[in-house]
């Protein structure tokens, strides 16, 4: 780590080092040690997960497990066509969350178990694939490819992590360990690097081949790295960890890797990786959980600097990519994406409870104080909204319910990164990129 980081992250090491301690738990412990919440605080966490949870098992196909994309924000059925596609993230997340509401009690675990091995059976025997990668966007029925989406390989690494999550939380059943292992153990991560010796193409389509975009930067591209790294039929050189390049930003105060990408890409990954204590044994030496606290305190200065414009960013704070009054937006910063208007992302806080729990719980308990039922319902909260405009975002995003309550539950007592961490494939790729406990 350069000097310069050090120096500016020295209050964010030793809460890191806090939250190292709180989140070891074993799961089911929920507790939150070292990160100053308050008993209501707590409570507020509980209600927001359950709600997020509920999204997962409410929006989910009876029959292949695959998760829809989106859904109205009160649970009624979507107008458009929007609401009849599922994405394989979004399914990667409600793996994940399958864990946890059967840990919570929040769902029987027998019936949390058979939606584990039904969806494993489907993404194994029917779920169409290429060379074991799976397409963006499907039909929740029949996985039929829909909007003539790429095989995407960083979806089908988010879909990963949730198969690994529940081989690992439901390791006691035999269809799930031996369905998640065929299922891991078919992708051809070699096929997706697409003639490049160590950078993967972001995806495949069948009418044009691979998609030229390459993962050569800094993004939310660990998980997929890491899960070609340490396959154990079809991996890639440890080498691929270095191959992609580190670029540095700065706002205020703080230094830190990024590529002047919104803020997910800082999350998703530590979604099921636990990089706590790490740090990469080559220069710059980054601990990638400090950067991610690092990167959050510096989106939320910059919402903060926004506040002359926007007055109610000095509190509600979190841009990340997400619907607006003019569509998809895949806004952020720093530095400032152009069409910022005032609208609040609430999972961008939220997806950042496991990094900065005070900042983020003061943000998220504001947003629901202040804005009360327009944008907190039956799933939580919308997936946008503007404060000066009324505007609501009337969704919510499969994939804004699971870092939500991913990032949530990893705070709360670490369960999901037990649960993924205890899978021998990422520890194995950690130890050989180098990224070192300590």
């Amino acid at each position: 780590m350069p000097d310069a980081q050090a120096a500016s992250g020295a209050i964010s090491l030793l809460l890191a080092c806090a939250l190292s301690a709180a989140g070891c738990a074993q799961p089911g412990a929920a507790r939150v040690r070292g990160s100053g919440l308050v008993p209501s605080d707590r409570a507020f966490l509980e209600d927001l997960s359950r709600r997020s949870f509920s999204y997962f098992w409410e929006q989910t196909d009876g029959r292949t497990g695959l998760v829809r994309d989106r859904a109205r924000a009160d649970g009624s059925p979507h107008p458009d066509d929007a609401g009849s596609v599922a994405s394989s993230a979004a399914t990667g997340f409600g793996l994940s969350a399958l864990c946890v509401g059967a840990a919570r009690g929040w769902a029987p675990r027998e019936e949390a178990v058979a939606r584990a091995r039904a969806a494993l059976r489907f993404l194994t025997e029917e779920c169409p694939q290429e060379h074991g990668w799976f397409y963006h966007f499907m039909d929740p029925a029949t996985g039929a490819r829909r909007w003539k989406s790429e095989v995407s390989s960083i979806d089908t690494a988010f879909l990963l992590g949730g198969v690994l999550t529940v081989r690992s939380c439901f390791g006691d059943d035999p269809e799930i360990v031996r369905l998640a292992d065929g299922i891991y153990d078919r992708v051809d991560f070699p096929w997706m690097l697409a003639g490049h010796p160590a950078m993967f193409s972001h995806g495949w389509r069948p009418e044009s081949g691979f998609i030229p975009t390459r993962w050569d930067t800094y993004s939310e591209h660990l998980l997929l790295d890491l899960l070609a790294i340490g396959s154990r039929t079809h991996p890639v050189p440890p080498a691929a960890w270095r191959a992609w390049r580190r670029s540095w930003a700065e706002f205020e105060e703080e230094r830190y890797l990024s590529a002047g990408t919104p803020l997910f890409t800082h999350q998703y990954s530590h979604a099921w990786v636990d990089f706590r204590r790490r740090r990469e044994a080559a220069p710059p030496n980054t601990d990638y959980f400090l950067n991610s606290v690092l990167a959050t305190r510096a989106h939320r200065a910059f919402c903060a600097s926004m506040a002359t414009e926007f007055p109610w960013y000095a509190e509600l704070w979190g841009v990340t990519a997400s619907d607006s009054a003019k569509g998809y937006v895949a806004w952020g910063g720093p530095p400032r994406h152009p069409a910022i208007d005032g609208t609040v992302v609430p999972c961008a806080a939220a997806g950042s409870l496991m990094f900065t729990p005070e900042l983020s719980v003061r943000a998220l308990r504001a947003m629901k104080d202040r804005f009360g039922g327009r944008i907190y319902g039956r799933y939580g909260f919308a997936d946008a909204f503007n404060p000066r405009t009324g505007w609501t975002g009337p969704d919510v995003l499969g994939i804004d319910a699971g870092i939500t309550l991913l990032s949530a539950e990893n705070l709360r007592n670490g369960s999901v990164w037990h649960w993924f961490m205890a899978n021998p494939e990422p520890l194995r790729a950690l130890n050989l990129v180098g990224l070192n406990p300590y």
